[in-house]
């Protein structure tokens, strides 16, 4: 993967902006782990960090650049796996001492995400050796983290440096291999609901970006056999889109790329999922699956001819079932959507006025059929995610799960012109 040719396509873009990423090099294939004493080489104090599923990996990054490295961090579970909480990173950030010149993360999403925020913090650059294509968030400028028990993403810096070695990758969990292709996939619902925000808020978006994450998406939806085959070269092509799409992110310097109404909806399982004590699926597995709900509520937007104004939901009743959703979370959630103010807001005369450009953006996303069809193809079932968690937890996501982030999908639109 060249990534220089990449950044010097997008020089002068038309949208204005100028587009930055500052992760210099990408070394995705066979063999890619032999790249490590080259990128190393002027650093003479490493901090390795693993968790109890990677640290043979770490093992083999130790066996390329050998003495350099002067900790190797195994980062124990803080509950069913690897939470990345308040705790994993003052653990991250006491292991730095004051001659480490550099952060190697061996893993992929919480890994990654904590190696991130922690040497954005410190000031630290960082590289990453993925260990599996599960994920878009590799190269993003925020880290998912759960502070004071939810979901947020903060500041972080993206790696200097990724290393992918597909002999590697093609043989994750293929459970996480199923979420990485979910993942992509699921970017069919966020670039829509980006489209949208433009239309009905006036929202920042770059056509051009938004083609490069959209070819990412052409590229591997017809693949799924080859992935779940473990074939090396889709792999390959896998792990390239996912770093393609956390560039995308870099470019516009928040996550609109990549993530929308089918990652509210994830988030939301994995939020519930924690505060309720109970399991719930990896990120893509369940931002694909979701991605065939917000299809489905972009359909049923779709029926209507013109919008109705709908009354607006009182604060005794919203206050009401974000207790009952978020339980111990609630006054948190509330104190952002205060914030925000959006439940003050009266979009009906942009609804209105601007309909048929909004049902002509609606119809752009693939049909909850199509849908329905990559989820097969990757060997999931949605029977099954809906037995799992139930259609009325599933409902409740689909009005409530928009309420944990500061961003227009259109999950905002479905409540405001049909919540009852």
């Amino acid at each position: 993967m060249n990534i220089k040719k990449l950044y010097e396509s997008f020089e002068n873009c038309e949208c204005g902006r100028e587009h930055k990423c500052p992760t210099d090099e990408v070394v995705i294939g066979k063999g890619a782990l032999d790249s490590l004493p080259s990128l190393c080489k002027d650093y003479k104090s490493i901090l390795l960090v693993s968790d109890k599923n990677t640290n043979k990996f770490a093992q083999e990054v130790i066996s390329k650049i050998g003495d350099k490295v002067e900790k190797s961090l195994v980062l124990a579970d803080n509950g069913a796996v690897v939470i990345p909480n308040e705790e994993k990173i003052e653990e991250i950030e006491k292991s730095a001492a004051s001659s480490t010149d550099l952060i190697i993360g061996v893993g992929s999403g919480v890994i990654n995400d904590l190696c991130k925020h922690v040497s954005f913090k410190l000031g630290l650059p960082y590289y990453i050796v993925a260990t599996a294509p599960s994920m878009d968030g590799y190269v993003s400028v925020g880290s998912a983290l759960i502070l004071s028990g939810m979901k947020v993403t903060v500041n972080a810096r993206p790696p200097k440096a990724i290393i992918a070695d597909t002999d590697i990758l093609k043989n994750a969990p293929i459970e996480m291999i199923k979420a990485g292709y979910g993942d992509i996939i699921g970017k069919f619902s966020c670039l829509n609901d980006w489209k949208l925000s433009a239309c009905v808020n006036g929202e920042y978006f770059c056509e051009k970006v938004y083609d490069l994450t959209y070819g990412c998406v052409e590229k591997i939806k017809d693949k799924a056999g080859d992935i779940l085959n473990r074939d090396e070269n889709s792999i390959n092509l896998l792990m390239e889109a996912l770093v393609i799409a956390g560039v995308a992110m870099s470019y516009v310097n928040n996550s609109r790329p990549a993530s929308g109404s089918e990652h509210h909806l994830s988030h939301f399982f994995e939020i519930t999922g924690i505060l309720e004590d109970t399991e719930y699926f990896p990120h893509g597995v369940d931002v694909i699956c979701s991605s065939y709900y917000t299809e489905k509520v972009r359909e049923k937007l779709l029926s209507i001819d013109l919008p109705e104004r709908n009354e607006k939901i009182s604060r005794e009743k919203y206050e009401k079932e974000i207790k009952r959703i978020y339980h111990s979370l609630d006054k948190e959630i509330i104190a952002l959507q205060d914030k925000m103010g959006w439940y003050n807001l009266d979009k009906y005369e942009i609804y209105k006025n601007k309909w048929e450009e909004i049902k002509k953006i609606l119809s752009e996303a693939p049909s909850s059929e199509e849908m329905a069809s990559y989820i097969e193809k990757i060997g999931l079932d949605l029977d099954a995610f809906e037995s799992f968690y139930g259609k009325s937890k599933i409902e409740d996501a689909l009005w409530f799960a928009k309420d944990l982030k500061d961003r227009y999908t259109v999950l905002w639109l479905y409540f405001e012109l049909l919540y009852k």
